[in-house]
């Protein structure tokens, strides 16, 4: 992204932060609008949300959702979790990203959720999780560093 690309990104999601249009948020990048991610607000936590879509399955015999997808997913809800929640004063980049596969996870609707495990002044690390129907089984987790300034 440009400079001027990069500011009115940051703008827009200022705007979507003091508004609460979640909708936006996940508009503003082409492939959560792929994906059909929506982010959702409760008691001031944030859940995405991957639709069930048959196009994601990666497995047919089982079936299955491609795990890239479910890393996508799972990267993107860290991504909108830091934007939401930490004064960004520029684009983070990131710098690792680990999943961990826990189970095969159905062609089904997908929820997920990221905590900021240490928000530093330059690398935030965070800790993702995806679930299906029951958030205590989880289907994937991840471990993210991205640089924040």
């Amino acid at each position: 992204m440009t400079d001027n690309s990069s500011e009115q990104f940051l703008e827009s999601i200022l705007k979507a932060k003091a508004s609460k249009d979640w909708e936006a948020v996940s508009s503003l990048i082409p492939y959560f609008k792929y994906l059909g991610m929506e982010v959702h607000e409760t008691d001031n936590k944030f859940t995405c949300r991957l639709p069930q879509e048959k196009k994601f399955t990666g497995n047919p015999t089982l079936p299955a959702l491609h795990g890239g997808v479910v890393g996508a997913f799972l990267e993107s809800t860290a991504l909108v979790h830091l934007l939401l929640t930490q004064e960004i004063t520029q684009l983070p980049k990131i710098i690792t990203f680990t999943v961990d596969y826990l189970r095969s996870a159905k062609v089904e609707e997908c929820f997920a959720e990221a905590v900021i495990t240490k928000p530093g002044r330059r690398v935030a690390n965070m800790r993702v999780r995806a679930w299906q129907k029951d958030r205590n089984k989880p289907i994937a987790t991840a471990n993210a560093n991205f640089l924040v300034s």
